[in-house]
Formats: structure tokens, sequence, C-alpha cells
């Protein structure tokens, strides 16, 4: 079986968001910034993960690794090892900066290829989890939500870039055969997001103001998506998922009642939904006919979000 190891890093304000995203994409979530699990995930898709490790070969101890490493081969590519810094070892047994310079180079020397550390080929990673070290391609995280932090339009209310696109993940960890919609979808933060990762998503809005800012952010960022204009009501396709962040701003503010109506419609045309809410609405979601399966509450200074996991 395939064994991945993911390291994380989160603010305190963004861990309850970070474990939520865990635990949509590995079924678990981890207080110590690393994970083992046999699923995939490219770590550019989350806000949270710094690496990932492909994992090769593993043992008790690092000699076990070096014995193993000359297997290796490579042909004519070039290579690096880098030391994962983030990893369980108790703080009396972290290991210092020469030590993990010092393990690269014994790796390294064992590799049957040629060392590059400026532009090598092919990187390797080396980590200690669970009191086993493990070795295997590294590759590393692009932000490539930071691409996104400038839209053509814009406001205040609208979701960050980094928690919409972790609320993408945790609606759709594995994007494979789904069709997602996000039926109050503003100027479209999550349809970037979500569209970047390869998500099929489509878009809508009761206000012709915000779906027309909607569609030229995303023509902005070079991507496609289908952004139409009218109330969730009308909806008569069936998706394999909702996102909705509830409606509060300056152009579109939702009343208890519309919002109930918008959950009853969301039943109507999922089994998945996903709501951002800054209102506890628990009552509401499940007389609308969802369960609450999982939730989060995101944090910016004072103010918060809850994210809200229903089937």
């Amino acid at each position: 079986m395939p064994a991945y190891i993911y390291t994380y890093a989160s603010s305190e304000e963004e861990r309850s968001l970070c474990h939520l995203e865990m635990r949509s994409f590995f079924g678990k979530d981890s207080h110590i910034n690393i994970l083992k699990s046999s699923i995939e995930i490219d770590p550019s898709r989350s806000p949270f993960m710094k690496e990932r490790i492909e994992v090769i070969y593993e043992g008790d101890n690092l000699t076990d690794i070096i014995e193993q490493v000359d297997q290796i081969e490579m042909d004519e590519s070039t290579f690096k090892v880098i030391f994962v810094k983030i990893n369980d070892l108790e703080k009396s047994e972290k290991i210092g900066y020469q030590e993990q310079r010092q393990i690269e180079r014994d790796i390294g020397w064992r590799v049957q290829a040629e060392a590059d550390v400026h532009h090598p080929d092919i990187v390797f990673g080396i980590v200690t989890l669970g009191g086993r070290w493990y070795f295997g391609k590294y590759r590393k995280s692009e932000a490539i939500w930071l691409h996104h932090l400038k839209k053509p339009r814009e406001y205040s209310t609208a979701l960050s870039t980094r928690v919409a696109r972790a609320v993408s993940n945790i609606a759709v960890p594995n994007p494979e055969g789904v069709q997602a919609i996000d039926p109050c979808c503003g100027i479209g933060t999550v349809l970037v997001e979500a569209l970047s990762m390869g998500i099929h998503i489509v878009g809508r809005d009761i206000n012709p103001l915000v779906t027309d800012g909607s569609r030229e952010n995303i023509a902005h960022f070079g991507l496609e998506g289908d952004v139409t204009t009218g109330p969730i009501s009308d909806v008569t396709e069936k998706y394999d998922v909702a996102i909705i962040d509830m409606p509060y701003n300056l152009y579109t503010h939702a009343t208890p009642e519309e919002q109930l109506s918008i959950l009853k419609h969301a039943r109507r045309i999922t089994n998945k939904l996903v709501v951002v809410t800054i209102d506890t609405i628990d009552e509401m979601i499940e007389e609308a006919g969802f369960a609450i399966v999982d939730r989060c509450v995101a944090r910016k200074s004072l103010f918060l979000r809850e994210i809200v996991v229903c089937e």
C-alpha cells in the first residue's frame, strides 16, 4: 500500500479549519502538524500543507534507510536530499541544524547519482514519525491561493482565499466525478479556488451585479466556469455537493426565513452541504432535513465564521 507523509502549518486562529480540512482529506486529523496516510493529495491544494513525502523506504532507524537508498535507480537525473524539520520528536530529542545537514550528506553519499543542491531533477525527503524513519520523493506545496488575492472585483465581506480554498477541499476532497454548486456564489471567491484545483463547480447568485463580478474574476485568472443569475429555488439539476456562504453583505442580506428557504432548496438538490455562516443555524439546518456531521470555526481577530458539514 502506498504511503505519504504530510506536514502542516497553521496559526492558532486557523487551526480548527486546518483540522477539518485534514479530516475531509484523510478521515483523521493530527495535532502535531505531521500525518501519515495512504491517500494521495497534491499538497498545493491545501493552504495549510507545507510538503509531502511519497514514501519509498522506511525503517526503525536511520541506518535502515541509509542501507536501502543505494537501490534507487536514477538514470541521468540529479538529486538533492532534504531533512524535513516537522516531526514528532520530543523537544529533548530534536535534531539540530548541523546533524540535519550530516544526515542529508550521509544519505546523499549512498545514492548512485549526481547531487545538485541548487537545481536537482528530483528532491528526496527524510523524516521521522512515530518512532520510524521515512524516505521518499519530496514535494513542496506551492501557495497557489496567493495568486488569487487581488481580484478585479471584490467586496470586504467575501471569504479570504485561504478559507475559500479550505472550504472547497472540505466540500470536495476528491474531485473525480463530483458535480458541485455554489448557489450563493457572490463574486466567486470559492469558485476561483475550486476551479483552480480542477473541481467541477458551477456558480449562481440572485444578484446580477455579483454574478457579473464572479464571471470577471474567474476569467481574470484564466479559468472557465459557468455562473448563472437567479435564486436557488429555480435550480432543477442534482449535485453531489453544495457550498453555501450564507449571504449577509451589503448586496444580498438573507433574513432567517430566506436562510431556511435556501437550506430547504439545498436539501432538494444535494445530499451533502457545506455551510459557511456567521450565525449558529443548527436548528435551521436540521429543520431543512440535514444532519450535521462535522464542523469548525474560522477566526479572524474578533470575527468568527462557522463551517458546518451536513449530509
